[in-house]
């Protein structure tokens, strides 16, 4: 028998006296600012908690790793919670205050003096550790700032085409594609002024300030979008389908949709008297679209273990950063120049490459999804083999020059060496993740677009923890015979 009736669907747009174009400035403007926020707290952060809570550098990447990992699967709950229940808008809302909430929670850790341990120099007496209560501060401050970022991420880039979607103009679609294209410009000139300029005043200007900056963004990002609350198209598609039968591939799950006795499964509504044990078409469907995506998906979570470490900030630190005349670039910034490529590639490929390579392979966009997003694998790794190639030479040079038990020394080898594995990183990011994106995207369904974008953080999330764990595992194997492991601080 049929599976149940569903809700009749939910228009696909309000009236036109809301949403549009003007509302594109608090939207574009809160998730921007979130990311300065975000993204230039995340570069530095390695070396607060080496400065100043005395953590190791394993320790600290850990720290780094789970954070990262946490902020990367808050999103899929803040997506099922504004697709199912809450709507963007409430969740967008929620999201705000509460990474205001957590980042006042971290500036407060650089405010107040004893809630870090006592100041010393490392390289010269037994530092004491942060207490008990001093961590949990620190911990609690990563923890809201990840749920509030469960609440954002997701769901800005489906609120903005909310916002501007209307099928009846037969135009929409060149209009979406310039909302698409101005986000995601957006979001790169907002990550490379959080690399670059936040990063800059946190060595400059101390924590205080450097954290009190991004805390002064998050809140101008928090009031611009409740302002511009009167404009929005605020909806969500709830349980609606058109949808009327299910799909034939992986059918032995259509059984969970499948009515058994009418007068037992459903009301007098002809709804599910328990959903937990009759489920609507949509459903199984979204589940099986789910489980069809978890391989490719299954392949990118390597590619988050490299591209989110931690450690090419303490690479280039102990490295000549000098790069024009005295002017320094600070350590925590040389992923501008991944970004930057990443940037450049994106635009090459889409208005020169694209065209050329479409009438050799016959794909509309010259390569296929899946050939770019293996290109983009292959480039984490070939990444990763010049990392360590400039790093088998920092090392030496390192050791050559008297900083064996130095590792804040700073050797002669310019730190530009560093620059081709953050250029890598940024081309197998353009070929990977945003693969990714547009390949998860043509799988699911529109009123999934939330969970398809929460989809590729969540595996940046598992890959954070894989990081975690590769960096214990080597610690722990290289301290064996009273070595020093990684860079013991």
């Amino acid at each position: 028998m049929e599976a149940p009736p569903e809700k009749p669907e939910q228009p696909a747009q309000v009236a036109r006296k809301k949403g549009g174009l003007r509302t594109m400035p608090f939207i574009i403007a809160n998730e921007s600012f979130e990311k300065v926020a975000g993204y230039g707290l995340l570069a530095n952060m390695i070396l607060y908690l080496m400065s100043e809570y005395h953590f190791s550098a394993a320790s600290g990447a850990n720290i780094l790793f789970l954070w990262n990992a946490a902020s990367n699967f808050t999103p899929m709950l803040g997506a099922f919670l504004s697709d199912s229940y809450l709507g963007r808008f409430l969740v967008i809302a929620l999201g705000s205050l509460i990474s205001f909430l957590g980042i006042t929670m971290l500036w407060s850790t650089a405010f107040f003096r004893n809630t870090r341990p006592p100041a010393c120099d490392i390289l010269k007496e037994h530092c004491l550790p942060s207490t008990i209560a001093q961590r949990v501060l620190l911990y609690c401050s990563f923890i809201v700032m990840s749920i509030g970022a469960g609440g954002i991420r997701p769901c800005s880039i489906a609120f903005g085409a909310d916002q501007i979607d209307n099928p009846e103009d037969p135009k929409n679609q060149l209009v979406l594609q310039s909302f698409f294209n101005w986000y995601y410009a957006s979001v790169g000139i907002s990550v490379m002024l959080s690399v670059t300029v936040i990063v800059y005043i946190q060595d400059k200007a101390g924590w205080v300030i450097g954290f009190g900056v991004p805390l002064g963004l998050l809140f101008l990002a928090a009031v611009l979008f409740l302002i511009g609350s009167p404009f929005y198209v605020k909806y969500y598609h709830g349980k609606d389908s058109k949808v009327i039968a299910p799909t034939e591939r992986l059918r032995f799950i259509n059984k969970a949709c499948l009515i058994r006795s009418p007068e037992k499964d459903l009301d007098s509504n002809g709804l599910a008297i328990d959903p937990w044990k009759l489920c609507t078409v949509k459903q199984v469907e979204a589940l099986k679209a789910l489980i069809k995506v978890l391989p490719i998906w299954s392949t990118g979570i390597m590619a988050a273990v490299n591209i989110n470490q931690s450690f090419p900030v303490i690479q280039v630190s102990s490295m000549d950063r000098r790069f024009i005349g005295s002017l320094k670039i600070p350590a925590g910034s040389f992923s501008v120049f991944g970004l930057l490529t990443l940037t450049i590639w994106v635009a090459i490929y889409d208005r020169i490459l694209a065209p050329f390579l479409a009438g050799l392979t016959g794909h509309p966009r010259g390569l296929s999804l899946k050939q770019r997003m293996g290109i983009g694998l292959v480039l984490t790794t070939v990444a990763m083999a010049v990392s360590a190639l400039v790093e088998r030479k920092r090392r030496a040079l390192a050791i050559y020059e008297g900083f064996a038990n130095n590792p804040r020394g700073v050797t002669t080898m310019t730190a530009m060496w560093a620059v081709p594995q953050h250029c890598l990183l940024g081309l197998a990011e353009a070929f990977n993740a945003i693969g990714q994106i547009e390949f998860y995207y043509s799988q699911f369904t529109k009123d999934m677009s939330s969970i398809a974008v929460a989809l590729i953080m969540f595996g940046m999330g598992v890959g954070g923890l894989a990081g975690s764990l590769i960096v214990t595992i080597v610690d722990k194997v290289t301290k064996r015979g009273g070595n020093l492991g990684l860079w013991k601080l």
